[in-house]
């Protein structure tokens, strides 16, 4: 069986075993979950399909925070249709190549998260502490630099772990949870010294480099708006809270999957299905009405754009 396993790994089934009473409720499951998916598309396209489309929202600022909702769109799509499929099952499974494949969209896209929201700090930080250079500063060139490094860099690191796990022997064909996460490791026979350093390098990478430049740029904003004008510290104020308040809520988030995995076992299994689930729904819900409350220029917009549909 050992022979068979690490010859052939991908073709074995992983059952998900993290879900709660799944034949009892899995219809009011499926039913919650669908809506919460078409929320989810609809608020983020809507957003993403404004700026794209009004000539005044063709800004850095606005481009990177359409690349964010179409990340949290991406990312959304990679999990909840197969969730929807194993509500509706017999047993929620997933062959292990299926497993790696969502494991690395999950990753790979959290990665461009961190990496968008460093994007969008640096454009607030060149526009409040640099403004005649800004112009000069966020070409074009510039936005399509940052995009491109933001959704290569941690799919490249990822691809690694991903390909270092799919030649790993597995013991385990049970998960604990409800989506291939960093729990694909407890399936493991051994662990691996390699694929722990290279897993450590790609969080510092894509995760911690990209927080404490965050850091660094909003501290240089806040220290600049104190020293400037009331109107600098509004402006700083209106652009800036929103990406701070998409960032704690994505940290947290992160925090939660990493420690859910590492203590889980020792919560109940209601507790540890609804971590797994706040882990994947909050962020993309809340992202496009965060940034359409609290955008004035999308938000005006947004109102110009549902006006003109009640009226057609």
């Amino acid at each position: 069986m050992e022979n068979s396993s690490s010859l052939n790994v991908t073709t074995y089934n992983i059952t998900f075993d993290g879900f709660v009473d799944l034949h009892k409720f899995r219809y009011l499951y499926f039913v919650l979950t669908l809506t919460a998916y078409i929320l989810i598309i609809f608020s983020n396209v809507t957003i993403v399909y404004l700026i794209s489309t009004r000539q005044s929202l063709h800004e850095p600022m606005y481009v990177f925070i359409a690349a964010l909702l179409l990340n949290s769109v991406l990312f959304s799509t990679n999990i909840f249709p197969k969730m929807l499929i194993d509500f509706l099952s017999d047993k929620p499974v997933i062959s292990y190549s299926a497993c790696l494949f969502q494991f690395f969209f999950i990753y790979s896209l959290a990665g461009s998260e961190f990496l968008l929201l460093a994007a969008m700090a640096y454009d607030r930080y060149v526009s409040i502490c640099k403004p005649l250079q800004y112009p000069v500063i966020m070409r074009k060139s510039t936005v399509t630099t940052c995009l491109c490094s933001a959704w290569l860099l941690p799919a490249c690191f990822i691809a690694v772990l991903v390909t270092l796990s799919a030649n790993m022997r597995l013991c385990k064909f049970n998960l604990n949870g409800i989506l291939c996460n960093n729990s694909i490791y407890s399936l493991h026979c051994v662990s691996s010294e390699t694929h722990s350093i290279f897993g450590a390098v790609a969080l510092i990478m894509s995760a911690l480099f990209p927080l404490l430049f965050i850091l660094f740029t909003y501290t240089r904003i806040l220290i600049i708006s104190y020293h400037s004008s009331k109107e600098v510290r509004r402006k700083a104020g209106q652009t800036c809270v929103p990406h701070l308040l998409v960032l704690i809520s994505f940290f947290c988030l992160c925090a939660f999957d990493v420690i859910i995995v590492r203590v889980g076992s020792s919560f109940p299994k209601v507790v540890r299905l609804t971590v797994m689930v706040q882990s994947f729904l909050y962020h993309p819900l809340f992202n496009p009405i965060i940034y359409g409350v609290k955008m004035t220029e999308i938000s005006k917009h947004l109102k110009n754009f549902f006006c003109q549909t009640k009226v057609i």
